[in-house]
Protein backbone atom coordinates (compact mmCIF):
# COMPACT_ATOMS: atom_id res chain seq x y z
CA UNK A 1 0.00 0.00 0.00
CA UNK A 2 1.04 3.60 -0.55
CA UNK A 3 2.33 5.20 2.64
CA UNK A 4 -0.10 7.70 4.19
CA UNK A 5 0.44 11.31 3.25
CA UNK A 6 -0.93 14.68 4.26
CA UNK A 7 -1.19 18.05 2.50
CA UNK A 8 2.10 18.95 4.19
CA UNK A 9 3.90 15.92 2.70
CA UNK A 10 2.96 15.85 -1.01
CA UNK A 11 5.45 13.10 -1.82
CA UNK A 12 6.56 9.61 -0.89
CA UNK A 13 10.13 10.87 -0.59
CA UNK A 14 10.20 12.24 2.95
CA UNK A 15 12.69 9.61 4.21
CA UNK A 16 14.24 7.88 6.08
CA UNK A 17 17.02 7.39 3.56
CA UNK A 18 19.58 4.67 2.97
CA UNK A 19 23.27 4.60 3.85
CA UNK A 20 25.48 4.83 0.78
CA UNK A 21 27.76 2.06 2.02
CA UNK A 22 24.78 -0.31 2.14
CA UNK A 23 23.73 0.59 -1.38
CA UNK A 24 27.26 0.25 -2.70
CA UNK A 25 27.66 -3.19 -1.11
CA UNK A 26 24.49 -4.31 -2.88
CA UNK A 27 25.24 -3.02 -6.36
CA UNK A 28 29.01 -2.98 -6.81
CA UNK A 29 29.19 -6.76 -7.34
CA UNK A 30 26.60 -6.40 -10.13
CA UNK A 31 28.52 -3.49 -11.63
CA UNK A 32 31.66 -5.65 -11.63
CA UNK A 33 29.86 -8.43 -13.54
CA UNK A 34 28.61 -5.90 -16.07
CA UNK A 35 32.10 -4.44 -16.54
CA UNK A 36 33.53 -7.85 -17.45
CA UNK A 37 31.80 -7.92 -20.82
CA UNK A 38 31.77 -4.22 -21.62
CA UNK A 39 34.69 -4.24 -24.06
CA UNK A 40 33.25 -7.14 -26.04
CA UNK A 41 29.82 -5.49 -26.24
CA UNK A 42 31.42 -2.27 -27.46
CA UNK A 43 33.35 -4.11 -30.18
CA UNK A 44 30.39 -6.09 -31.48
CA UNK A 45 27.46 -3.80 -30.61
CA UNK A 46 25.93 -6.55 -28.53
CA UNK A 47 22.88 -5.28 -26.65
CA UNK A 48 23.08 -5.71 -22.84
CA UNK A 49 19.67 -7.28 -22.29
CA UNK A 50 20.98 -9.68 -19.67
CA UNK A 51 22.94 -6.99 -17.84
CA UNK A 52 19.91 -4.69 -17.59
CA UNK A 53 17.92 -7.58 -16.12
CA UNK A 54 20.65 -8.29 -13.56
CA UNK A 55 20.25 -4.76 -12.26
CA UNK A 56 16.45 -4.87 -12.23
CA UNK A 57 16.51 -8.16 -10.35
CA UNK A 58 18.97 -6.70 -7.84
CA UNK A 59 16.64 -3.74 -7.21
CA UNK A 60 18.49 -0.94 -9.02
CA UNK A 61 15.30 0.12 -10.79
CA UNK A 62 13.72 0.75 -7.37
CA UNK A 63 16.51 2.81 -5.83
CA UNK A 64 14.35 5.81 -4.91
CA UNK A 65 11.29 3.90 -3.72
CA UNK A 66 11.07 4.03 0.10
CA UNK A 67 12.18 0.90 1.90
CA UNK A 68 8.75 0.30 3.41
CA UNK A 69 7.37 0.22 -0.14
CA UNK A 70 9.88 -2.26 -1.51
CA UNK A 71 12.79 -0.07 -2.59
CA UNK A 72 16.13 1.14 -1.26
CA UNK A 73 15.14 4.59 -0.02
CA UNK A 74 18.11 6.26 -1.74
CA UNK A 75 18.62 10.01 -1.92
CA UNK A 76 18.98 11.66 -5.30
CA UNK A 77 22.67 12.22 -4.71
CA UNK A 78 23.11 8.54 -3.90
CA UNK A 79 21.27 7.56 -7.08
CA UNK A 80 23.53 9.69 -9.25
CA UNK A 81 26.75 8.63 -7.54
CA UNK A 82 25.75 5.00 -8.09
CA UNK A 83 24.84 5.80 -11.68
CA UNK A 84 28.38 7.15 -12.14
CA UNK A 85 29.79 3.86 -10.84
CA UNK A 86 27.56 1.98 -13.26
CA UNK A 87 28.71 4.36 -16.01
CA UNK A 88 32.29 3.30 -15.36
CA UNK A 89 31.27 -0.34 -15.79
CA UNK A 90 29.17 0.29 -18.92
CA UNK A 91 27.92 3.77 -19.89
CA UNK A 92 25.30 2.30 -22.20
CA UNK A 93 23.63 0.38 -19.39
CA UNK A 94 23.72 3.44 -17.12
CA UNK A 95 22.12 5.56 -19.85
CA UNK A 96 19.38 2.96 -20.40
CA UNK A 97 18.14 3.47 -16.81
CA UNK A 98 17.69 7.24 -17.17
CA UNK A 99 14.08 7.28 -18.38
CA UNK A 100 12.94 4.57 -16.00
CA UNK A 101 14.38 6.29 -12.94
CA UNK A 102 12.76 9.58 -14.01
CA UNK A 103 9.32 7.98 -14.33
CA UNK A 104 9.70 6.37 -10.90
CA UNK A 105 10.60 9.80 -9.49
CA UNK A 106 7.48 11.27 -11.04
CA UNK A 107 5.22 8.62 -9.51
CA UNK A 108 6.80 9.09 -6.09
CA UNK A 109 5.98 12.78 -6.33
CA UNK A 110 2.30 11.96 -6.95
CA UNK A 111 1.28 9.89 -3.91
CA UNK A 112 -2.40 10.75 -4.14
CA UNK A 113 -2.83 9.83 -7.79
CA UNK A 114 -5.06 6.73 -8.03
CA UNK A 115 -2.52 4.92 -10.23
CA UNK A 116 0.54 5.40 -8.02
CA UNK A 117 0.11 2.18 -6.04
CA UNK A 118 -0.46 0.27 -9.27
CA UNK A 119 2.81 1.55 -10.70
CA UNK A 120 4.70 0.91 -7.48
CA UNK A 121 3.54 -2.69 -7.62
CA UNK A 122 4.67 -2.93 -11.23
CA UNK A 123 8.08 -1.59 -10.24
CA UNK A 124 8.27 -4.16 -7.44
CA UNK A 125 7.52 -6.85 -10.02
CA UNK A 126 10.53 -5.68 -12.03
CA UNK A 127 8.70 -3.94 -14.85
CA UNK A 128 10.84 -1.40 -16.70
CA UNK A 129 10.07 1.89 -18.46
CA UNK A 130 11.70 3.29 -21.60
CA UNK A 131 11.43 6.73 -23.17
CA UNK A 132 9.70 8.31 -26.12
CA UNK A 133 9.27 12.08 -25.95
CA UNK A 134 11.22 13.53 -28.88
CA UNK A 135 9.32 13.87 -32.14
CA UNK A 136 10.90 12.11 -35.11
CA UNK A 137 10.22 15.12 -37.34
CA UNK A 138 12.52 18.11 -37.05
CA UNK A 139 10.05 20.30 -35.18
CA UNK A 140 10.71 23.08 -32.71
CA UNK A 141 11.00 22.11 -29.07
CA UNK A 142 7.54 21.68 -27.57
CA UNK A 143 5.83 21.10 -30.92
CA UNK A 144 4.24 17.70 -30.46
CA UNK A 145 2.52 15.99 -33.37
CA UNK A 146 1.80 12.72 -31.58
CA UNK A 147 -1.93 12.40 -30.87
CA UNK A 148 -3.93 10.58 -28.21
CA UNK A 149 -7.59 9.89 -28.89
CA UNK A 150 -10.21 8.12 -26.81
CA UNK A 151 -13.06 6.00 -28.08
CA UNK A 152 -15.37 3.83 -25.98
CA UNK A 153 -13.20 4.44 -22.94
CA UNK A 154 -9.97 3.27 -24.59
CA UNK A 155 -7.15 5.75 -25.25
CA UNK A 156 -4.94 5.18 -28.29
CA UNK A 157 -1.80 6.94 -29.44
CA UNK A 158 -0.44 7.62 -32.93
CA UNK A 159 2.89 9.26 -33.76
CA UNK A 160 6.58 8.82 -34.45
CA UNK A 161 9.36 9.32 -31.91
CA UNK A 162 13.14 9.22 -31.95
CA UNK A 163 15.81 9.02 -29.22
CA UNK A 164 13.62 6.36 -27.60
CA UNK A 165 16.40 5.42 -25.18
CA UNK A 166 15.90 2.12 -23.40
CA UNK A 167 12.86 1.18 -25.47
CA UNK A 168 14.08 -2.25 -26.55
CA UNK A 169 14.67 -3.20 -22.91
CA UNK A 170 11.36 -1.88 -21.62
CA UNK A 171 7.96 -3.26 -20.69
CA UNK A 172 6.42 0.21 -20.91
CA UNK A 173 7.13 3.25 -23.07
CA UNK A 174 6.64 6.73 -21.59
CA UNK A 175 5.35 8.82 -24.52
CA UNK A 176 4.26 12.45 -24.73
CA UNK A 177 1.43 13.58 -27.00
CA UNK A 178 -1.62 15.82 -27.28
CA UNK A 179 -5.14 14.71 -26.44
CA UNK A 180 -8.39 15.77 -28.11
CA UNK A 181 -8.36 19.01 -26.09
CA UNK A 182 -4.84 19.75 -27.40
CA UNK A 183 -3.46 19.26 -23.89
CA UNK A 184 -0.03 17.72 -23.47
CA UNK A 185 -0.18 14.41 -21.66
CA UNK A 186 2.24 11.59 -21.04
CA UNK A 187 0.98 8.14 -21.86
CA UNK A 188 2.33 4.77 -20.79
CA UNK A 189 2.14 2.27 -23.61
CA UNK A 190 2.87 -1.45 -23.35
CA UNK A 191 5.74 -2.30 -25.67
CA UNK A 192 4.41 -5.71 -26.66
CA UNK A 193 1.36 -4.87 -28.77
CA UNK A 194 0.57 -4.63 -32.50
CA UNK A 195 0.48 -0.83 -32.58
CA UNK A 196 4.08 -0.39 -31.43
CA UNK A 197 7.08 -0.71 -33.74
CA UNK A 198 10.59 -0.22 -32.35
CA UNK A 199 13.42 0.22 -34.83
CA UNK A 200 17.11 -0.16 -34.08
CA UNK A 201 18.15 2.77 -36.26
CA UNK A 202 20.25 4.76 -33.79
CA UNK A 203 23.45 5.36 -35.78
CA UNK A 204 25.40 7.63 -33.44
CA UNK A 205 29.10 6.84 -33.11
CA UNK A 206 28.71 6.51 -29.34
CA UNK A 207 26.28 4.99 -26.83
CA UNK A 208 25.49 2.48 -29.53
CA UNK A 209 23.58 -0.08 -27.45
CA UNK A 210 21.17 2.25 -25.67
CA UNK A 211 18.33 1.55 -28.13
CA UNK A 212 17.95 5.28 -28.78
CA UNK A 213 16.37 4.89 -32.20
CA UNK A 214 12.81 5.16 -33.52
CA UNK A 215 9.50 4.24 -31.93
CA UNK A 216 6.37 4.29 -34.07
CA UNK A 217 2.87 4.20 -32.68
CA UNK A 218 -0.21 3.44 -34.77
CA UNK A 219 -3.39 3.38 -32.68
CA UNK A 220 -1.41 1.77 -29.87
CA UNK A 221 -3.46 1.21 -26.73
CA UNK A 222 -2.55 3.43 -23.77
CA UNK A 223 -2.61 1.73 -20.38
CA UNK A 224 -5.78 2.52 -18.44
CA UNK A 225 -3.61 3.64 -15.51
CA UNK A 226 -1.06 5.44 -17.66
CA UNK A 227 -2.27 8.91 -18.69
CA UNK A 228 -0.88 11.95 -16.85
CA UNK A 229 -0.97 15.73 -17.55
CA UNK A 230 2.51 16.73 -18.71
CA UNK A 231 2.29 19.99 -16.79
CA UNK A 232 2.11 18.00 -13.54
CA UNK A 233 5.40 16.17 -14.01
CA UNK A 234 7.75 16.60 -11.06
CA UNK A 235 9.20 20.08 -10.84
CA UNK A 236 12.89 19.16 -11.11
CA UNK A 237 12.60 16.69 -13.98
CA UNK A 238 14.84 18.72 -16.29
CA UNK A 239 17.59 18.69 -13.68
CA UNK A 240 17.08 14.97 -13.12
CA UNK A 241 17.52 14.13 -16.80
CA UNK A 242 20.60 16.36 -17.11
CA UNK A 243 22.22 15.01 -13.95
CA UNK A 244 21.74 11.43 -15.12
CA UNK A 245 23.82 12.19 -18.22
CA UNK A 246 26.45 14.00 -16.16
CA UNK A 247 26.70 10.95 -13.91
CA UNK A 248 27.35 8.68 -16.88
CA UNK A 249 29.99 11.11 -18.13
CA UNK A 250 31.80 10.96 -14.79
CA UNK A 251 31.74 7.18 -15.07
CA UNK A 252 33.29 7.39 -18.53
CA UNK A 253 36.00 9.66 -17.16
CA UNK A 254 36.82 7.10 -14.49
CA UNK A 255 36.99 4.28 -17.02
CA UNK A 256 39.29 6.29 -19.29
CA UNK A 257 41.56 7.19 -16.36
CA UNK A 258 41.67 3.53 -15.35
CA UNK A 259 42.55 2.35 -18.86
CA UNK A 260 45.08 5.13 -19.43
CA UNK A 261 46.88 4.45 -16.15
CA UNK A 262 46.95 0.71 -16.75
CA UNK A 263 48.10 1.22 -20.33
CA UNK A 264 51.07 3.33 -19.29
CA UNK A 265 51.90 0.89 -16.51
CA UNK A 266 52.18 -1.92 -19.08
CA UNK A 267 54.01 0.10 -21.72
CA UNK A 268 57.58 -1.10 -22.34
CA UNK A 269 58.91 0.97 -25.26
CA UNK A 270 59.33 4.73 -25.37
CA UNK A 271 60.01 7.25 -28.13
CA UNK A 272 63.64 8.26 -28.80
CA UNK A 273 62.94 11.73 -27.37
CA UNK A 274 61.54 10.33 -24.14
CA UNK A 275 63.12 11.40 -20.86
CA UNK A 276 63.29 7.78 -19.70
CA UNK A 277 63.65 4.57 -21.67
CA UNK A 278 61.00 3.05 -19.40
CA UNK A 279 57.65 4.72 -20.17
CA UNK A 280 56.13 4.38 -16.67
CA UNK A 281 59.18 6.24 -15.33
CA UNK A 282 59.03 9.06 -17.89
CA UNK A 283 57.99 12.25 -16.04
CA UNK A 284 56.31 13.69 -19.13
CA UNK A 285 54.08 10.64 -19.47
CA UNK A 286 53.47 10.60 -15.73
CA UNK A 287 52.37 14.21 -16.05
CA UNK A 288 49.69 13.24 -18.56
CA UNK A 289 48.16 10.77 -16.12
CA UNK A 290 48.47 13.32 -13.33
CA UNK A 291 46.64 15.87 -15.45
CA UNK A 292 43.89 13.36 -16.16
CA UNK A 293 43.59 12.67 -12.43
CA UNK A 294 43.02 16.36 -11.69
CA UNK A 295 40.37 16.63 -14.38
CA UNK A 296 38.60 13.58 -12.99
CA UNK A 297 38.73 15.12 -9.52
CA UNK A 298 37.05 18.23 -10.91
CA UNK A 299 34.31 16.21 -12.56
CA UNK A 300 33.64 14.03 -9.51
CA UNK A 301 33.57 17.03 -7.17
CA UNK A 302 31.18 18.88 -9.47
CA UNK A 303 28.79 15.92 -9.61
CA UNK A 304 28.88 15.40 -5.86
CA UNK A 305 28.10 19.05 -5.11
CA UNK A 306 25.55 19.51 -7.89
CA UNK A 307 23.58 16.33 -7.22
CA UNK A 308 23.16 17.32 -3.57
CA UNK A 309 21.24 20.42 -4.66
CA UNK A 310 18.53 18.23 -6.17
CA UNK A 311 17.93 16.68 -2.77
CA UNK A 312 17.36 20.16 -1.37
CA UNK A 313 14.64 20.72 -3.97
CA UNK A 314 13.06 17.33 -3.30
CA UNK A 315 13.14 17.78 0.47
CA UNK A 316 11.54 21.23 0.24
CA UNK A 317 8.79 19.73 -1.90
CA UNK A 318 8.35 16.92 0.62
CA UNK A 319 7.84 19.48 3.39
CA UNK A 320 5.36 21.46 1.31
CA UNK A 321 7.65 24.52 1.53
CA UNK A 322 6.85 26.18 -1.80
CA UNK A 323 9.09 29.21 -1.30
CA UNK A 324 12.08 27.11 -0.33
CA UNK A 325 11.41 24.76 -3.24
CA UNK A 326 11.35 27.70 -5.66
CA UNK A 327 14.66 29.15 -4.46
CA UNK A 328 16.25 25.71 -4.28
CA UNK A 329 15.19 25.02 -7.86
CA UNK A 330 16.99 28.17 -9.03
CA UNK A 331 20.13 27.23 -7.12
CA UNK A 332 20.03 23.66 -8.44
CA UNK A 333 19.62 24.93 -12.00
CA UNK A 334 22.65 27.21 -11.63
CA UNK A 335 24.74 24.41 -10.13
CA UNK A 336 23.67 22.05 -12.91
CA UNK A 337 24.73 24.54 -15.58
CA UNK A 338 28.08 24.95 -13.82
CA UNK A 339 28.52 21.20 -13.46
CA UNK A 340 27.77 20.67 -17.13
CA UNK A 341 30.59 22.97 -18.15
CA UNK A 342 33.05 21.43 -15.70
CA UNK A 343 32.15 17.79 -16.27
CA UNK A 344 31.84 17.87 -20.04
CA UNK A 345 35.09 19.81 -20.51
CA UNK A 346 36.92 17.57 -18.04
CA UNK A 347 35.74 14.25 -19.43
CA UNK A 348 36.31 15.18 -23.07
CA UNK A 349 39.86 16.19 -22.12
CA UNK A 350 40.40 12.98 -20.16
CA UNK A 351 39.23 10.76 -23.00
CA UNK A 352 41.55 12.49 -25.48
CA UNK A 353 44.61 12.92 -23.23
CA UNK A 354 44.97 9.22 -22.41
CA UNK A 355 46.42 8.75 -25.90
CA UNK A 356 49.23 11.21 -25.11
CA UNK A 357 50.38 8.86 -22.36
CA UNK A 358 50.30 5.78 -24.58
CA UNK A 359 51.88 4.62 -27.82
CA UNK A 360 50.42 4.20 -31.28
CA UNK A 361 49.29 0.70 -30.33
CA UNK A 362 46.66 2.32 -28.11
CA UNK A 363 44.72 3.15 -31.25
CA UNK A 364 44.17 -0.55 -32.00
CA UNK A 365 40.55 -1.37 -32.71
CA UNK A 366 40.84 -4.37 -30.40
CA UNK A 367 41.51 -2.05 -27.46
CA UNK A 368 38.55 0.18 -28.32
CA UNK A 369 40.00 3.02 -26.24
CA UNK A 370 38.28 5.42 -28.60
CA UNK A 371 34.96 4.27 -27.11
CA UNK A 372 35.51 6.51 -24.12
CA UNK A 373 35.70 9.67 -26.25
CA UNK A 374 32.92 8.54 -28.61
CA UNK A 375 30.55 7.81 -25.74
CA UNK A 376 31.46 11.01 -23.90
CA UNK A 377 31.09 13.14 -27.02
CA UNK A 378 27.70 11.59 -27.78
CA UNK A 379 26.37 12.23 -24.28
CA UNK A 380 27.77 15.76 -24.36
CA UNK A 381 25.92 16.44 -27.59
CA UNK A 382 22.70 15.16 -26.01
CA UNK A 383 23.28 17.59 -23.14
CA UNK A 384 24.92 20.61 -24.85
CA UNK A 385 27.04 22.98 -22.78
CA UNK A 386 27.35 25.71 -25.42
CA UNK A 387 24.41 27.70 -24.00
CA UNK A 388 25.15 27.20 -20.31
CA UNK A 389 28.00 29.62 -19.71
CA UNK A 390 26.09 32.52 -21.29
CA UNK A 391 23.10 31.75 -19.06
CA UNK A 392 25.38 31.72 -16.03
CA UNK A 393 26.94 35.05 -16.97
CA UNK A 394 23.50 36.62 -17.41
CA UNK A 395 22.48 35.26 -14.00
CA UNK A 396 25.55 36.49 -12.12
CA UNK A 397 25.73 39.88 -13.86
CA UNK A 398 22.08 40.77 -14.40
CA UNK A 399 20.23 38.52 -11.99
CA UNK A 400 18.32 36.80 -14.80
CA UNK A 401 16.86 33.62 -13.34
CA UNK A 402 17.95 30.65 -15.49
CA UNK A 403 15.38 28.31 -16.96
CA UNK A 404 15.68 24.77 -18.21
CA UNK A 405 15.88 22.92 -14.92
CA UNK A 406 12.20 22.53 -14.20
CA UNK A 407 9.33 20.91 -16.05
CA UNK A 408 9.42 22.46 -19.56
CA UNK A 409 5.75 21.62 -20.10
CA UNK A 410 4.42 23.19 -16.91
CA UNK A 411 1.64 25.74 -17.23
CA UNK A 412 3.05 29.27 -16.65
CA UNK A 413 1.94 30.82 -13.39
CA UNK A 414 -1.31 32.69 -13.68
CA UNK A 415 -2.67 30.56 -16.53
CA UNK A 416 -5.57 28.51 -15.30
CA UNK A 417 -5.83 26.39 -12.22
Amino acid sequence: MVAPTSPDIPTLLAGPFAEFATLAATYRPVFARIAEGNLQRERTREFPYEQVRWLIDAGFSRLRIPRELGGDGATLQQVFLLLAELGEADPNVAHIFRNHLAFVEDRLNSPDHPSTEIWLERFRQGQFVGGGWTEASNTKFGEIGTRITTSEGVARITGNKYYATGSLYADWLDVIGRNENDELVTALVAREQPGVTLIDDWDGFGQQTTASGSARYQDAVVDEHGTFPAEQRFAYQGLFYQTALLSVLVGIGRAAFRDGSEGLRRRTRNYPLGVSEVPPQDPLLQQQIGRIATRLFQAEAALEKQSATLDVVAHAHARGDAEREKSALVDATVRTHEAQSVIIDSVLEITATIFDALGASATAVSSALDRHWRNARTLSSHNPRVFKERVLGDYYVNGTVPVGGSNPYARPQGQGV
